[in-house]
């Protein structure tokens, strides 16, 4: 018997599937099937979420299917971000990227590569190079100021057929030379025109990124699509002399004005939960210059540059250094410190890789050839976001109803629970209460000087609870005869 959660068609994933770019509607109600069987056991191989051969047998067919793209999976859920996205007033971050999913294959060349890696030495004394196996994800996460994710904007996966490593590649090639659509770093360009393309809205957008995405052509792109950027500074890239400057000093540099603008003012950063730290903050608004073999094709731009520079950092790690570069205006102190907030979210991309790996273990999966894994990793991303939503929604909204994040199933069971209590836990119907429920099946204590749960206690307790919605749905089924 396949496993069959109850929750029937008023699953989360409704929303997300009802829009999908796959091309008949049979393909579609599997695709639903799969998306409530691996949200219902999440973190559990295909053949323990589907329950039976023949439902492990579907999926994998279905994961085989030429018609079935990652992308057509994903364009419900794109099109359920985009309402989400437009529900919520205020600025939305977007948050670029990139992880990488490692498996140990007999034949990895039917997945590709993704890095080189030093694995120590053999006994002679050669180094042991080996050549990892596994697919690529390039995502952008879009989340609100509170730090709630709304969903996937844009999502490429890729491989390699081989990888000789960046610096043995700029050996042979200036990178500056190389048109940037010829790069595999295009990605950070098309996430960031799907995105505004999806969203509508660029002008309150704010595409987040580490210091990979510092591409001056992403810098272009996000003038001439009216967006805004905050990115790490990695490159110390040429600037436009400052007034008064004398002729023989025209080859400046950023970093160079940066250090010359004062310190505005010290900022208290918390580290971890019981780590604070000081930093000096700086901006300095820079005429940018294009690359010397790109001075042709691009333009001049008005960034801001802002640093956080930690004082007196304690012994045992490095200091805090910040360089970030952004189109925002910041005319002030304070605003230098919002854009710092900001960035600071940019963690909860790295969160939500967490998730998929470590919570649904995207990683252990068995398929074999890097075309099944894309789009059972398209899969995983939809069921990670939604753990990851569940979590950080009970802390930006406690007070709100159940109901606008779980669904009726999920409630009445944690009702049902409840009332079996001697002593009743939910005293008020609001979505905080019903999460700490779920986390507690999964193993949260819920003492007075606990933090908030998190992403391993909810997708815990969210297995737990959907075996008992299974339960309960074979208990209540009429039987005949």
């Amino acid at each position: 018997m396949s496993r069959d959660t109850g929750a029937g068609t008023a699953g989360w994933h409704d929303d997300e599937v009802v829009a999908a770019g796959l091309p008949d509607k049979r393909l579609a109600r599997r695709f639903g099937r799969l998306l409530d069987q691996m949200s219902a056991a999440p973190g559990q191989p295909v053949p323990a979420a589907c329950g039976d051969w023949a439902a492990t047998k579907a999926a994998y067919r279905f994961f085989d299917n030429p018609r079935v793209t990652e992308h057509g999976m994903l364009a419900g859920h794109f099109a359920a971000t985009a309402r989400r996205c437009a529900a919520n007033d205020g600025p939305i971050l977007i948050l670029q990227d990139t992880t990488e999913f490692i498996y140990s294959r007999a034949q990895p060349g039917k997945i590709g590569f993704t890095k080189t890696i030093n694995a120590g030495r053999y006994k002679a004394g050669q180094p042991n190079v080996v050549t990892l196996c596994g697919v690529l994800m390039h995502s952008s996460l879009a989340v609100t100021l509170g730090g709630t994710p709304l969903g996937l904007t844009a999502a490429k996966f890729w491989t390699r057929t081989k990888f000789k490593g960046t610096w043995t590649l700029k050996r042979h090639v200036n990178p500056t030379r190389v048109p940037i659509e010829t790069k595999e770093s295009y990605r950070w360009l098309e996430n960031l025109r799907q995105s505004m393309a999806l969203v509508g809205t660029p002008e309150r957008c704010v595409h987040v990124a580490d210091r990979e995405s510092d591409i001056y052509e992403l810098f272009c792109l996000a003038q001439d699509l009216g967006t805004r950027f905050l990115v790490r500074v990695q490159t110390n890239r040429l600037a436009a002399a400052p007034a008064g400057a004398e002729p023989r000093d025209r080859a400046h540099r950023v970093f160079t004005q940066l250090s010359a603008a004062p310190w505005a003012g010290r900022h208290y950063v918390a580290i971890g939960q019981d780590e604070t730290a000081c930093v000096h903050v700086k901006f300095a608004t820079i005429q940018t210059l294009p690359p010397v073999g790109k001075q042709k094709r691009y333009s001049p731009q008005l960034l801001t540059y802002i640093q956080a520079l930690e004082i007196d950092p304690p012994a045992g790690r490095p200091p805090i250094d910040w360089k970030l570069v952004t189109n925002l205006p910041v005319g002030d102190f304070a605003i230098a410190i919002e854009k710092l907030e900001w960035y600071a979210l940019r963690w909860k991309a790295e969160v939500f890789h967490k998730v998929m790996k470590s919570g649904c273990r995207a990683e252990e999966a068995r398929l074999e050839t890097a075309e099944r894994l894309a789009k059972f990793l398209a899969l995983i991303a939809m069921v990670s976001w939604r753990i990851f939503f569940l979590t950080m929604s009970a802390r930006a909204k406690p007070e709100v109803a159940p109901e606008t994040v779980l669904t009726t199933t999920e409630i009445a069971t944690l009702d049902a629970i409840d009332a079996a209590r001697a002593k009743p836990r939910i005293l008020r119907k609001t979505l905080a209460t019903y999460l700490l429920q779920i986390a507690m099946l999964g193993g949260y204590l819920a003492r007075n000087h606990d933090p908030p749960p998190g992403n391993m206690v909810v997708w815990r307790g969210l297995t737990r609870l959907h075996d008992i919605v299974f339960g309960l749905s074979i208990r209540t089924r009429r039987q005949c005869g």
